[in-house]
């Protein structure tokens, strides 16, 4: 994304309270609980609520699903791990979000909101889809690479994620973020392959 989209995106003047032209459950679900509401930097503010509510869904995934012990085998690093609960929850909120966001930017007016941040919730969750939930438990620090991560490439959309924006109506809303999450995934995947590979 170039600087001048970049602008035309992030620089436009917002209208305060533009979330209020929809009912409450599909704003609430939009803005995350609220989160997107946020006067500056909602698509961060956002992108941090998820972060911060994947650390006890991490905690739920291993204690009910016993998640994550299959990094590591023999002492060794072992291949491609897929967290299952995060790549579900990533898929879950994706499809669950279309209508709600469709609602949302019909009942507004509006196309692709700054407030609608339900989008970088799911870029979140499948920034994580790579990493064992017993991992992120140890090292929370993990999430803060995957915000950082999400948001670079959700902000600058490289490697064709721009095309997926422009997909129509909630779908190009969605979609970029999912791939965007991916990106994240797979970059962060491999940094802690090579890490751990570096420190055996």
């Amino acid at each position: 994304m170039n600087s001048a989209e970049l602008k035309e995106k992030y620089g436009k003047k917002r209208v305060p309270h533009e979330w209020r032209g929809t009912d409450k459950l599909t704003a609430l679900i939009v803005t995350f609980f609220g989160s997107g509401m946020s006067p500056k930097a909602p698509g961060t503010m956002g992108s941090l609520a998820a972060a911060v509510i994947a650390y006890p869904m991490a905690v739920l995934a291993c204690t009910l699903f016993d998640f994550g012990s299959d990094l590591f085998v023999g002492g060794k690093l072992f291949g491609l791990f897929i967290n299952l609960f995060f790549l579900a929850a990533a898929l879950i909120v994706f499809f669950g979000a279309i209508p709600f966001v469709k609602k949302a930017m019909k009942d507004t007016g509006t196309e692709d909101p700054g407030w609608i941040v339900i989008d970088e919730v799911c870029g979140i969750f499948m920034a994580l889809a790579f990493l064992p939930s017993n991992l992120i438990i140890e090292y929370p620090f993990f999430l803060a690479i995957a915000f950082g991560l999400f948001r670079f490439f959700d902000i600058l959309k490289p490697l064709g994620i721009h095309k997926f924006e422009k997909l129509p109506g909630a779908w190009g809303v969605m979609a970029d973020d999912l791939l965007g999450g991916l990106y994240a995934a797979i970059v962060l995947w491999f940094g802690t392959m090579v890490a751990f590979a570096l420190s055996f």
